[in-house]
């Protein structure tokens, strides 16, 4: 018989709601508690999904009823928190991004692959159908040689987002901006569909925000481990905010993804299906989920297929398709693009 797994979830606000939603849709497994130090937020919280509230981690994480925690707080104790699940003997898995420094979330991989623990990546923009078909068309090598690709994040974010919290706009907490915190799903997706990253020559700013330590816009030329180049232009800055591109292109085909739809689906040899995919998913947004708004038009389906996926990998014992390794990728690429503007110089990454 299937194992049901226990969850707990580690941060009560809005990012770890959308957790709860998720797993309470998984059929192998249970929400059991969530954990967080904020004064009546586990309560609330508690009592709207339906299970224990704990505000200390350690009373979580020595529940024996909890195989699984999700970590949902400010992206800087994202390692900390992992590696404290590894040590309990839990899985984890941990929302973009994994962390702000590669020293932390090696530390974290290091942490689950000593006690044996599976440690997970969100980056549930991968679990979209128009992603995975346009994975899958790169895979077959429809493209031919790939020659260009584009990230593109053109948000906005009032000044009112920056000041509640605390945290959001700092180094310490955020680890960056419009990139580490927004936009690290739209990098992530480029280097998961064109490969490897080479290097980076990028330029970023602080303007249109006030009491804020990280950029609001930025721009990035890239050059792909292919030989294929590229750009990852990421804001906050741009009223009203509009659909996210990624941008895939070769000497065969060119594919741009508008948030879940496609703007076109164009390959030099037609296959029978072509035709199918832009009848059901060539769409033009007029607004991006998200453009200017961090929940709007959210749902937990994303998140309940990242957590599906880890999962059957825990069931099957073998490496979640995102893991710490695969979830460093796109953090990496950012702080080579946030060294990169700050020394004015080509970062190649290591």
């Amino acid at each position: 018989m299937p194992k049901t797994y226990g969850f707990g979830v580690i941060g009560a606000g809005m990012i770890g709601n959308f957790h709860a939603e998720a797993i309470k849709q998984l059929p192998n497994a249970k929400l059991v508690a969530v954990c967080d130090d904020v004064t009546g937020a586990a309560d609330l919280f508690a009592k709207k999904h339906g299970c224990a509230a704990v505000t200390d981690l350690n009373g979580l994480l020595s529940r024996s009823d909890v195989d699984v925690v999700t970590v949902a707080t400010p992206s800087g104790t994202h390692a900390d928190l992992a590696i404290a699940a590894a040590r309990h003997g839990k899985h984890a898995i941990v929302e973009k991004p994994l962390d702000i420094t590669l020293a932390k979330i090696d530390a974290a991989i290091e942490a689950h692959a000593k006690s044996g623990t599976s440690l997970g990546g969100i980056f549930n923009g991968r679990f979209l159908p128009t992603a995975r078909l346009l994975k899958k068309a790169v895979a077959d090598g429809r493209f031919g040689r790939m020659t260009f690709g584009m990230a593109y994040g053109p948000w906005w974010r009032d000044q009112r987002y920056y000041d509640q919290g605390g945290w959001r706009g700092t180094w310490k907490l955020d680890g960056g901006g419009a990139y580490m915190n927004q936009g690290i799903h739209t990098v992530d997706l480029l280097q998961w569909l064109m490969g490897p990253v080479r290097c980076v020559k990028a330029s970023t700013t602080m303007i249109a925000h006030q009491r804020i330590e990280v950029e609001d816009t930025g721009a990035a030329v890239i050059e792909f481990a292919s030989g294929a180049i590229g750009t990852m232009a990421c804001t906050t800055s741009m009223w009203p905010g509009h659909f996210r591109i990624v941008e895939v292109s070769g000497t065969d085909g060119t594919v741009a993804m508008a948030d879940q739809n496609f703007f076109f689906w164009q390959f030099r040899a037609e296959k029978p299906d072509d035709q199918q995919i832009r009848e059901k998913y060539l769409q033009f947004p007029a607004v991006s989920i998200g453009a200017a708004n961090p929940s709007a038009g959210m749902t937990a389906e994303g998140h309940r297929e990242n957590f599906a996926s880890f999962l059957k990998a825990v069931d099957e014992k073998r490496t979640p398709e995102i893991d710490g390794t695969e979830a460093r990728k796109a953090v990496q690429t950012i702080l080579a693009i946030y060294e990169s503007a700050r020394t004015g110089k080509t970062v190649t990454l290591g």
